[in-house]
């Protein structure tokens, strides 16, 4: 059996995966997270084969997390599922060493075929978004700006990016106002931007977020 553990804020996503994974005979949840906490306490509790990670948990940063993971469990394989379909997200998730990425539109079968794939050592992502994610790495140069950044600031940039007052991040983040406004001072210093209009046009520029 293929011993998972799902790693997400919602009970009913959470749920979606055991209904899904039920109807095979070689996939098993054998816990589930919500949080950074909980999944440590697994982590150091259970034995498992696969983790499947949201990286948008509230107050938390999931690549942080997958970051802490393969840091302590350099052999665990981790499968990304997420509502992000940026490159950068995505790209950031492998490096870290990440063995697949399914958005959360992905279809029960796919999910049940990535879990496999990772499990028997592969890499997956989400068909969807694979042509996107290879013309990404073509336009990828070095030492972008961008690259200085920590995961909590590039992800703050991008809420910026897509338009999102400080007010709208510190909720979604569950930070303060106060802290938004210095990781957005952070962004413009190290990125030597003057303000969020610039933010913008050098994440469109840079195909850093889906511009309809």
């Amino acid at each position: 059996m293929i011993k998972i553990i799902i790693v997400d804020d919602h009970p009913i996503i959470r749920e979606g995966v055991k209904q899904i994974t039920a109807k095979t005979n070689d996939i098993i949840v054998i816990d589930e997270a919500s949080n950074r906490t909980e999944l440590k306490k697994i982590l150091r509790e259970k034995k498992f084969d696969v983790i499947l990670l949201d990286i948008s948990l509230p107050g938390q940063n999931g690549i942080e997390i997958l970051k802490e993971i393969k840091e302590n469990f350099p052999d665990t394989k981790v499968l990304i599922l997420s509502i992000h379909t940026e490159m950068e997200y995505i790209r950031r998730c492998f490096m870290l060493g990440a063995s697949g990425y399914l958005t959360k539109e992905s279809a029960p079968d796919e999910l049940v075929k990535a879990i496999r794939k990772v499990f028997n050592g592969g890499k997956y992502i989400n068909y969807s978004i694979a042509d996107s994610l290879s013309s990404y790495f073509q336009y990828e140069t070095q030492n972008l700006l961008y690259e200085k950044l920590s995961s909590r600031e590039y992800e703050v940039f991008l809420k910026i990016a897509q338009g999102k007052s400080i007010k709208d991040i510190s909720s979604e983040l569950y930070l303060s106002e106060k802290t938004i406004s210095t990781y957005r001072s952070r962004i413009l210093e190290k990125m030597n931007l003057k303000n969020n209009a610039e933010i913008i046009y050098y994440a469109i520029r840079h195909k850093l977020i889906n511009v309809e």
